[in-house]
């Protein structure tokens, strides 16, 4: 039987609330009202969860280790729990370390700085044929997609979290900001490759110079596409052993 102080622990309500909120696909949606309400709860859970919540001490640049570069990754995971459902665990990010603009092919996601500053660059596909795009850019349309930047924004530990659905901010970069960082990461459903929901990694591409001054919302559909690359081999990504409350779903 798992102890009481493991059960009534901050990760193990907010894994609670993310069963509750994922467990049914069919009610899943920004028009269902029972998704809504829960989703609402799992934010405020996530809203509120610290380092010390998850026995994560936060790390500074003197204390992290300096090893040859090809030998450390620059980015760990340390996995919490994971069902059909949903996925649970931590990034931790190294000084000048980043996530790649990546996706997550028909998922929901919550990001929750746990200490440090990461910078989000949150883009979405827009629904405009290839063909119809202008530009001229010498590249095969096959591998573009037509996109706009939705929004930069840096999060610490004292900011909410960071939401994406399978429509809105489903693409994005992390970047720490002065120093390492970490957040808790939830997805759901989780990755699966056999079910469609394997990670793309992309690059940006203007099809106008001036393009890539402009901010976001003076963006004209077709200055901006995202042109799916390999995984760019600067990142991969290690494991790291969870030191907090287990978690029992």
């Amino acid at each position: 039987m798992m102890p009481r102080d493991n059960m009534t622990s901050t990760v193990q309500k907010i894994a609670k609330q993310a069963l509750a909120t994922f467990r049914n696909p069919s009610v899943l949606g920004e028009h269902s009202k029972v998704f809504l309400e829960n989703q609402s709860k799992l934010k405020s859970l996530v809203a509120e969860v610290r380092a010390a919540d998850l026995k994560i001490v936060p790390r500074t640049v003197e204390s992290v280790p300096k090893p040859p570069p090809r030998l450390a990754p620059p980015v760990t995971y340390m996995h919490i729990c994971e069902t059909d459902n949903f996925s649970m665990g931590v990034f931790l990010l190294k000084t000048g370390a980043s996530i790649p603009l990546h996706d997550h092919p028909g998922m929901y996601g919550m990001l929750k700085v746990i200490y440090g500053r990461v910078r989000i660059s949150c883009f979405d596909r827009l629904d405009i044929s290839r063909e119809g795009a202008s530009g001229g850019l010498p590249l095969q349309r096959s591998s573009l997609r037509p996109s706009v930047l939705r929004s930069v924004g840096e999060y610490t530990e004292d900011s909410g979290p960071c939401v994406l659905s399978p429509q809105k901010d489903n693409i994005h970069q992390i970047d720490a900001v002065d120093g390492p960082t970490a957040f808790l990461d939830i997805l759901a459903p989780p990755y699966d490759p056999d079910e469609g929901r394997d990670c793309h990694y992309y690059k940006v591409l203007h099809a106008h110079p001036e393009a890539a001054d402009r901010k976001s919302e003076a963006q004209e559909q077709g200055d901006l596409w995202l042109m799916e690359i390999p995984q760019p081999s600067e990142f991969w990504c290690g494991g790291e052993t969870y030191p907090g409350p287990k978690v029992s779903l």
